[in-house]
């Protein structure tokens, strides 16, 4: 018998706070994916605003675009505000709670989205010095919301479904890749109805007879329009963020209050307090003691020994997926651009509505069914396995799309090219993009929860950045770049050693609790590969087991 109030809630029905605790933890995460696929087209529309000069001595196609070096910059600095969030974060959600510090994460989202709309003078140089600077405030906050709503949905859900919830939460995601591409196009609709339709003609027509291409002066408030409407869903969960309990396992094995966990827990789910509040005598079982004994510090021999093969596989897998997702998101407009009209031909609302419908299609097609399949399958199936056939996925599929790939980046690929990226893409989610959001959030004990899952995404989004800057140099123009193919086989190359490494070193987590994930055997150490020594040591304690029986 264990802990009751950790009882009841591992073996707790579906409620509806469970639903509403998805919709509150995965506003974080809804917010992530919204500035991430906005930021390619309001950069599109910068480059048009503030470089708008025709220079007739470079191809047509590298006019008025941002420079590769402040577009990078651009790119990642949210994601190193989310490194320094995830880890700072982390150690506070385990420190003073997780409840405490949520809606801090929260506020820094909401103001770092609102500032990104806003610039403290017209100048170039000082609309990207503001714009830089909160989005990295904007990505702090993202970073610490990582391991906060993966560790309080964990906390509160029941083992037998836990996996899904997790799920629901990062599948927000999907669907903050949707609006963003619908308020863009929305937006971008507006503006251009209500423009001069002077400033609205093509530049290939100013082009001979101009060096500065007029844009619609109102332009320069559309594109900050959309990234500060990203605050919005963000700031609607703020109230019912700050009403949420404490989660009990933090409150009862943190804290060491295991009645006023079940009290929170009365207050949010129908569970009587009588069969949730403790007993007075201490229970004495092996998961509760090992949950409740555990006294060495973080990062000692001792949790190296127990927790720090599980912290260096999923850190590395979350590597691993992230240096791939973000160069394919990144792709994706290379991915059509064959199909898009040239922006020279254009206007700038035009050029990021275009944007703005493909994102739109991948994520109708292949991003969301894929994050809805993996709420559905992740507690049947099981974590591993989905993660692992999900590298073996996305690495055929990226193998086979440098082998059809007709052309160096910007060619028409044909509907096959694209079919095989909507089908990477849909493998990315039901498989390690979704899965390295959870396992980190079942591994490891109460009181180191949100820091590990902290330091593996923190390295999951240094990842990210490698991933980003690799992809944008590498997708120059030849001899400076790489070519598509090439590109494509190394990352294949990287979801092959993602499968290796989830099949060799990382642990299934589902349907145990989260003290039973904690509590591993103890030849499972650091170095030791998933499959072979505990299964060997098992089969041996079967075989001398027996021969014992025997002798009576």
């Amino acid at each position: 018998m264990a802990l009751k109030v950790l009882s009841a809630l591992d073996v707790a029905k579906t409620q509806y706070y469970h639903f509403k605790a998805i919709i509150i933890a995965g506003m974080g995460l809804f917010t992530d994916s919204y500035d991430l696929f906005c930021i390619p087209l309001v950069m599109r529309m910068i480059g048009r605003i503030y470089y708008p000069k025709v220079d007739k001595t470079v191809d047509p196609k590298k006019w008025f675009e941002v420079p590769t070096v402040i577009a990078s910059t651009m790119f990642c600095v949210a994601l190193m505000g989310a490194v320094i969030g995830q880890l700072f974060f982390g150690q506070l959600g385990d420190r003073v709670g997780r409840r405490r510090v949520y809606g801090v994460s929260l506020i820094m989202m909401v103001v770092g989205s609102i500032g990104c709309g806003l610039s403290l003078s017209s100048l170039t140089s000082m609309v990207f010095v503001s714009l830089g600077f909160f989005r990295f405030l904007l990505g702090m906050g993202i970073g610490g919301d990582y391991p906060l709503s993966a560790t309080i949905m964990a906390e509160f859900a029941n083992k037998r479904t836990r996996g899904a919830f997790i799920a629901g939460v990062f599948s927000m995601q999907g669907f903050g890749i949707l609006l963003s591409s619908l308020v863009s196009m929305i937006v971008c609709s507006i503006f251009e109805a209500s423009a001069n339709k002077h400033n609205l003609e093509k530049p290939s027509k100013f082009a001979p007879l101009v060096s500065i291409v007029p844009v619609p002066p109102e332009s320069d408030l559309a594109w900050r329009l959309i990234l500060m409407i990203g605050a919005i869903p963000a700031s609607m969960t703020y109230y019912w963020r700050m009403k949420m309990p404490e989660t009990a396992r933090f409150t009862a094995l943190v804290e060491n209050n295991a009645l006023q966990a079940a009290k929170d827990i009365g207050k949010v789910m129908h569970v009587p307090l009588s069969t949730i509040q403790e007993d007075v005598e201490v229970i004495n079982t092996p998961n509760t003691r090992a949950a409740l004994s555990n006294t060495y510090p973080f990062f000692s021999r001792e949790f190296l020994r127990r927790h720090g093969r599980d912290l260096i596989a999923a850190s590395i897998n979350w590597l691993l997926i992230d240096i791939v997702f973000y160069s394919l998101n990144l792709f994706q407009y290379h991915a059509f651009r064959g199909l898009m009209k040239s922006k020279i031909n254009i206007n700038l609302y035009q050029d990021a509505m275009q944007i703005a419908k493909y994102q739109a299609l991948i994520a109708i097609c292949a991003t969301i069914p894929g994050y809805i399949v993996t709420v559905y399958m992740i507690d049947h199936v099981g974590r591993v396995k989905i993660q692992a056939a999900g590298f073996f996925f996305m690495a055929i599929s990226l193998f086979t799309i440098a082998k059809v790939n007709k052309g160096d980046w910007g060619s028409n690929q044909g509907p096959v090219f694209i079919i095989l990226y909507g089908l990477t893409f849909f493998f990315s989610n039901f498989g390690p993009n979704t899965t390295t959001f959870i396992v980190p959030a079942e591994l490891f004990p109460a009181r180191f929860r949100v820091t590990c899952h902290g330091i593996s995404g923190a390295v999951g989004k240094l990842g990210a950045i490698i991933g980003l800057i690799g992809f944008i140099f590498a997708s120059r123009e030849q001899p400076k770049g790489i070519e598509a193919s090439h590109t494509l086989m190394s990352m294949g190359g990287v979801c092959v050693l993602g499968f290796f490494v989830t099949y060799f070193f990382t642990r299934e987590t589902m349907g145990r609790s989260l003290e039973e994930n904690e509590n591993v055997n103890e030849l499972t150490g650091v170095w030791f590969v998933r499959f072979w020594p505990h299964k060997v040591w098992d089969k041996r304690n079967e075989v001398n087991t027996g021969e014992r029986m025997s002798l009576y």
